[in-house]
C-alpha cells in the first residue's frame, strides 16, 4: 500500500458563507470537499453557535499549491470580515492517483 501525502485544508464558518465558500474552494482548485455542523467555542470565549447562525467545517484534500491559494483568498476575501478560521496540515491518503491534479474526495 503506498501513501501519498496531501494537504487537508480546514475552514470553520458561518453557514451562511457555505455556497460562497464551496465555489471558492472548486475556483480556486479543489476538486471534491466533505461539509459538517459543528460547534464549539473560541478565545474570547464566544461559542461558534452565537454568530448568525449554525457553523460549518469545509474539510478538502489538495495538493500543496492549492492549499496555499485557498489560504490566501481566505485571508484577503473573508478574515477581515467574517467569523472564519481556517488551518492546514500534511496528511497520507491512500489512492493518492486522485490528488495529482489538485483536490478529490
Amino acid at each position: 500500500m503506498e501513501l501519498t501525502t496531501v494537504k487537508l485544508v480546514t475552514i470553520i464558518a458561518e453557514a451562511v458563507l457555505e455556497d460562497r465558500l464551496l465555489h471558492d474552494l472548486r475556483h480556486l482548485g479543489a476538486r471534491g470537499y466533505t461539509v459538517g455542523t459543528v460547534r464549539g467555542e473560541g478565545t474570547r470565549g464566544i461559542h461558534a453557535s452565537e454568530w448568525e447562525g449554525k457553523s460549518l467545517r469545509i474539510e478538502t484534500l489538495v495538493n500543496a499549491e492549492v492549499a496555499e491559494k485557498i489560504l490566501q483568498h481566505l485571508a484577503t476575501a473573508y478574515f477581515p470580515h467574517f467569523a472564519v478560521i481556517a488551518y492546514a496540515m500534511d496528511v497520507q491518503v491512500v489512492r493518492g492517483a486522485k490528488f495529482k491534479g489538485g483536490g478529490g474526495r
